[in-house]
């Protein structure tokens, strides 16, 4: 019998601890061929910018609502903003060890949250930072709304949280980025990365 998915929070954060989050991923994942456009995706891409950073991207079901910065609280101020190309994308990282835990596009607003209610085993309401709600258009960039966590600064060891069923189960799709546009692009796939990639 198949097991029901099931929206869990998992805790993230940078080599450091300067920086922590929490996102809320629902497992099983639902296969690539049955997912609905704007559910829940995992991928990495060639281009040289995710590429040299090693980011494994980790997209949420709804940003506003699966994603709570807890430290910093403003990551505009307080995180280190590395841009390029066109600038639209914030490819964020922490200060002091340099980890990069997710790019954001878009604006943000700082919540009180019980920590109770998030089922980390922690107490206590607390202020956290999140992508504004109010106007949000999940992964949309024509509308400036983009949040991708580096599912690689997710604590590893927690209960139903194991990246290599991302590979082995083929729950990560690889994206031509880097020859988008140009003869011999190649379209998503998850058995293998395009030139340029990586696993």
């Amino acid at each position: 019998m198949a097991e029901n998915p099931q929206r869990r929070p998992f805790k993230g954060s940078c080599h450091c601890g300067a920086t922590r989050y929490v996102a809320f991923l629902t497992f099983p994942h639902n296969p690539p061929q049955t997912r609905k456009h704007g559910e829940q995706s995992f991928y990495r891409c060639n281009c040289s910018i995710c590429h040299k950073s090693g980011f494994l991207h980790a997209r949420l079901n709804s940003s506003p609502d699966d994603f709570l910065l807890l430290s910093p609280l403003d990551p505009f101020q307080d995180m280190g903003d590395y841009q390029c190309d066109e600038k639209l994308l914030h490819f964020f990282y922490c200060r002091v060890c340099a980890t990069r835990c997710f790019i954001f596009m878009g604006e943000g607003e700082l919540i009180d949250v019980d920590l109770a209610e998030l089922g980390l085993g922690e107490t206590g309401i607390v202020k956290a930072w999140r992508p504004k709600k109010d106007g949000w258009q999940e992964g949309k960039l024509k509308h400036g709304c983009y949040l991708s966590v580096n599912a690689t600064s997710l604590e590893p060891g927690q209960e139903g949280f194991d990246l290599r069923d991302w590979t082995e189960k083929k729950w990560t799709a690889y994206l031509d980025v880097l020859r988008a546009g140009k003869p011999g692009a190649g379209l998503p796939n998850y058995e293998r990365p395009h030139p340029g990639g990586s696993y």
